[in-house]
């Protein structure tokens, strides 16, 4: 994470995750959006981090209504 960020949000699941455990978690910071595996939260687990902009183009796919 960069280190200017400041963290704005806790981890979060999203309300349309399942309960088989397939599931991300999110936190936003000022800078950049965060992604892990709901599984894995030791402090150095793998996180991704997308651009501001990458996180809206991604989140705009993801809901887009193709039929």
């Amino acid at each position: 994470m960069a280190t200017n960020s400041r963290i704005l949000t806790g981890w979060f699941k999203s309300s349309y995750s399942n309960a088989g455990g397939s599931c991300v978690e999110t936190r936003f910071t000022t800078d950049a959006t965060l992604v892990r595996d709901s599984k894995d939260r030791r402090p150095d687990s793998p996180v991704i981090e997308f651009a501001p902009a990458a996180w809206t183009s991604f989140l705009a796919i993801m809901t887009r209504d193709d039929s």
